[in-house]
């Protein structure tokens, strides 16, 4: 019962992660207003596609390590990347972003990979 569960919801991130950054690349000041910090219509669009690559990259990586090393190297990646949406809590409360944005979206984001990588471990 707890396998299903535990790669089932490990799935989902990795795949939503990546049709985050796909967002990015695709319709970048739309997605950048849902992160909570809305991008000036001129002059962000590097970084803003830096971060789709990075999270189109990161749900690939996810997917790949739990296809072919596991549920346990998928428990340590799911880890080490609630890291990032901690930190982009923090980027937009500091800047001028909303809390219910920044706690609602992005401190809720890494709770759940936390859960992911808590249930991967118990497999």
């Amino acid at each position: 019962m707890l396998s299903p569960l535990a790669y089932g919801l490990a799935i989902v991130l990795d795949l939503f992660i990546a049709f985050i950054g796909a967002r990015f690349l695709l319709a970048p000041h739309p997605a950048a207003a849902g992160y909570g910090v809305p991008a000036k219509t001129a002059g962000d669009s590097a970084y803003l596609a830096v971060k789709g690559v990075r999270d189109v990259s990161l749900g690939i990586v996810g997917l790949a390590l739990l296809a072919f090393v596991g549920a346990r190297a998928e428990a340590w990646f799911m880890l080490g990347a609630a890291l990032i949406p901690l930190g982009d809590m923090l980027i937009v409360l500091r800047h001028g972003g909303t809390k219910a944005v920044a706690f609602g979206v992005h401190f809720s984001t890494a709770v759940v990979v936390l859960l992911s990588a808590a249930l991967l471990f118990a497999v």
